[in-house]
């Protein structure tokens, strides 16, 4: 039993502490932030998690899945807060649009690393794991297709391209990882209102104004 309201529960997508990564996983990231995939040894991950290699190879047997296991994490992170948005938005297409692209941004914003490897490590996957990948991946973007589409058909959005919006919202969206700084110009929720209604005019919204 939980005490729980069913608003906190709902609006958890929006909360985020630290990404609260093993030792192994957190090395890693910041290794191949600072380094690339490539550019990083396994003596260097060891060294920043404190352990020998030895000792690394206890948790993770190959720098292969070190990566793997730090996108595994950021794509259950960042699809699991994408539907809870969507859910908690109700039915109201550009509620539900609002959301997922605020979900995006959020991830983006206090995620950006781990965005920024998902991104950019796609070539250095295993071919097995790289098919598994980016399935995900496009799992993401159909909740983003379809939430343009279902503002299309309630005559809310006129693009003619839903799909091709779609990707250019998300590319929009994906690229806060590469600029966004805390102690940047716009803080995070400046970027989210900012950000909503550049992609609601991607979309071609003609509703009534909404904040």
């Amino acid at each position: 039993m939980t005490d729980e309201s069913p608003t906190a529960v709902t609006e958890a997508w929006r909360d985020y502490g630290r990404a609260n990564l093993p030792a192994p996983l957190a090395a890693a990231l910041s290794a191949f932030a600072d380094q690339g995939y490539h550019g990083t040894s396994v003596r260097e991950i060891a060294s920043r998690a404190g352990l020998s290699v030895p000792g690394l190879y206890h948790h993770y047997p190959s720098k292969q899945s070190m990566l793997q296991g730090l996108l595994e994490r950021t794509m259950s992170d960042l699809l699991w807060r994408t539907e809870s948005a969507i859910a908690a938005a109700g039915d109201d297409p550009v509620d539900q649009f609002d959301a997922v692209v605020e979900a995006l941004l959020q991830f983006h914003i206090h995620r950006r690393e781990q965005a920024f490897i998902g991104s950019t490590e796609i070539r250095s996957l295993d071919a097995d794991y790289r098919r598994i990948y980016t399935g995900q991946r496009r799992h993401q973007q159909t909740m983003v297709d379809e939430v343009v589409r279902a503002g299309v058909a309630a005559g809310v959005f006129v693009t003619g391209v839903p799909e091709d919006t779609g990707r250019a919202i998300t590319t929009m969206c994906v690229g806060v990882s590469t600029w966004y700084k805390p102690d940047g110009r716009l803080s995070p929720e400046e970027i989210v209102q900012r950000f909503r209604r550049i992609a609601r005019d991607t979309a071609g919204y003609v509703g009534p104004p909404r904040d």
